[in-house]
């Protein structure tokens, strides 16, 4: 593979609050994440590992949650992981005796999910447009991929209804949306509160030329509902996860210290009936 891009190498980006379209949104994270596949799988690969299912930096193992069902029940279902990077979910599926496809909009996420092997089939497609047919797939799963990065989340969710079976369920894990409203700090700077929670401005890196480089999107408890229902799913439950003890490490602004006080990650468990 080719060496990892360092941060070195290009100017740092300026971080600020502005409005940032599907196009845009896409076209940056698309760019990002295969510039930093490298950096990412290198730092957080061990803790993800090769083939475990893992919902967020909390370290919630799906083993535990079945949030998309009891693990006997995953046997020859099909299924669509969204924003797979390397594939490590659908690798773990892959073990239950299920036929999962792992898609991402980085290829060089996919190109680290071929380094790590595997019988998983791999697409690079945007999740807002999936390339599949309709009644695809017995279930879908996301685990912090796309969703929080699309300008228009609406649209993934109703390509993910049309893509599901009826009787088929959707789980995907994201920023729990409070984490918006203190500082991206592990530590003791980021337990305050610096922004309002109600402000929707999406959070965007941009080159100098204005060019966004990175984009994520925010969107309260509230709006992650209402997406849900609008796309035509029928939401069941939202997992809060809580910081375990045995996790003692950083993960950008998820830590121990914040995570024993407010939440990091929510998680999103819907049907399609």
């Amino acid at each position: 593979m080719e060496p990892i891009i360092q941060e070195s190498e290009l100017p740092e980006p300026e971080a600020t609050r502005r409005d940032a379209n599907v196009t845009e949104s896409s076209r940056a994270n698309r760019g990002w994440w295969d510039r930093n596949a490298d950096e990412y799988q290198i730092e957080h690969g061990t803790f993800l590992g090769d083939d475990r299912f893992v919902w967020g930096p909390e370290g919630l193992d799906e083993v535990e949650a079945e949030l998309l069902g009891p693990p006997e029940e995953l046997k020859d279902k099909d299924v669509l992981e969204i924003g797979a990077g390397a594939a490590q979910c659908s690798r773990w599926l892959v073990s239950q005796g299920a036929r999962p496809v792992a898609l991402d909009l980085s290829h060089r996420q996919l190109q680290h999910a071929l380094r790590i092997g595997g019988n998983v089939p791999l697409v690079q497609a945007d999740a807002g447009v999936l390339p599949f047919k309709d009644g695809s797939f017995d279930l879908a799963c996301s685990a912090y991929g796309a969703l929080p990065f699309v300008a228009d989340p609406g649209l993934v969710l109703k390509e993910v209804r049309r893509v599901l079976r009826p009787g088929g369920r959707f789980v995907f894990s994201a920023t729990h949306p409070i984490r918006w409203a203190f500082p991206d700090e592990p530590g003791p700077e980021g337990l305050s509160v610096g922004a309002s929670y109600f402000d929707r401005t999406p959070y965007v890196e941009q080159d100098e030329q204005g060019n966004a480089v990175y984009v994520e999107h925010h969107r309260t408890i509230g709006d992650r509902v209402r997406d849900v229902v609008a796309a035509g799913l029928r939401l069941v439950d939202i997992v809060e996860p809580e910081w375990p003890a045995w996790n003692t490490q950083e993960w950008g602004g998820w830590s121990p210290l914040r995570g024993n006080l407010i939440p990091g990650t929510a998680i999103y468990v819907c049907v399609r009936d």
